[in-house]
């Protein structure tokens, strides 16, 4: 039995730790207010961006999992402090560090999205994840810790309540059979990374030194329209077909007024109103892990939400 620590809690750190957890390894848990022990997880209490208090987490672990994930506006703010105290807890114990990854790094590309494309993203949010990965990627070379960084499209399935994207805002809505308005053209190709598998991942990146010190993109199943999402969802529901609709983009503009996360995403909207796909076959020609076949997706994904209503009813 090994000991990994997972730094954030939200719906990737969940869905790793209690993967990780249900393989029989010990699992501590980083957030800053800590929570009740689960079965294989304990629970820490402390600021993970601390150095001295990280390492003292990682002490004897095998693998640090990055999946912290600060609010959109304070990005800027609370990653590189972060960044530091993961790679410095990773030297000092000895364990390969794991980061989550996203998209926003390449900025703006034509045609698909690939691992070895430049980090050539402009703005903010972009080009400070962009040098998360460049952190840890230079200490790598230098010697000084193990890294991979594994990147993720936007998330979908079961635990992602935000409410972005093909989540709190839409299935819900869904489930009732009521229309519902999504971000940017709702016929553009996007992709769409199923939670699950972005633990599955993440856990295998940490075990396979083959993964280390690049980045790779999860396993994510072809690309699909927003429409085509939520017709899947709808199909997997019995809800029938429901109204699709673009956010018309007066109404973005006014929300942002009141709204961060509105602000914050006016800067990556291109992913929305064009084609945003992501290349996933280096990884599936070299590692285990399959995408989630897209059927399965949306039946957990109904499943997950329908029992959460029933719990909250």
């Amino acid at each position: 039995m090994s000991i990994h620590v997972v730094v954030g809690y939200g719906p990737a750190g969940a869905a790793t730790a209690r993967l990780l957890a249900g393989r029989g390894h010990e699992v501590r848990v980083v957030t800053r207010s800590g929570r009740p022990a689960e079965p294989g997880i304990e629970h820490l209490a402390l600021d993970a961006s601390d150095p001295a208090r990280l390492a003292g987490a990682a002490r004897g672990a095998v693998a640090v999992h990055g999946c912290a994930a600060p609010p959109l506006h304070r990005w800027a703010a609370e990653l590189p402090p972060l960044t530091d105290a993961l790679c410095a807890a990773a030297e000092e114990s000895g364990a390969v560090l794991v980061l989550l990854g996203n998209l926003y790094g390449y900025g703006p590309v034509d045609g698909p999205l690939t691992e070895d494309l430049p980090l050539a993203a402009t703005g903010r949010k972009g080009r400070v994840r962009a040098q998360v990965w460049e952190k840890a990627r230079a200490l790598h070379e230098a010697g000084r810790i193990r890294a991979v960084e594994v990147r993720a499209a936007d998330f979908f399935g079961p635990g992602v309540t935000d409410r972005g994207h093909l989540a709190a805002r839409v299935v819900p809505r869904v489930l009732a059979g009521r229309p519902v308005s999504v971000l940017g053209d709702p016929d553009a190709p996007h992709s769409w990374t199923y939670l699950p598998d972005v633990a599955g991942a993440l856990a295998e990146a940490a075990d396979d030194e083959r993964a280390w010190g690049r980045a790779w993109h999860v396993p994510t199943v072809s690309p699909a329209s927003a429409r085509a999402m939520v017709a899947g969802l709808a199909a997997a529901a019995g809800t029938g077909p429901i109204t699709v609709r673009r956010t018309p983009p007066a109404v973005l503009g006014l929300g942002s007024l009141v709204s961060p996360l509105l602000r914050e995403l006016r800067e990556t909207l291109y992913q929305f109103d064009r084609p945003f796909v992501m290349d996933s076959s280096a990884y599936e020609s070299t590692f285990t892990l399959r995408a989630t076949p897209l059927d399965e997706q949306f039946r957990a994904t109904v499943e997950w939400w329908r029992g959460r209503s029933r719990v909250s009813a």
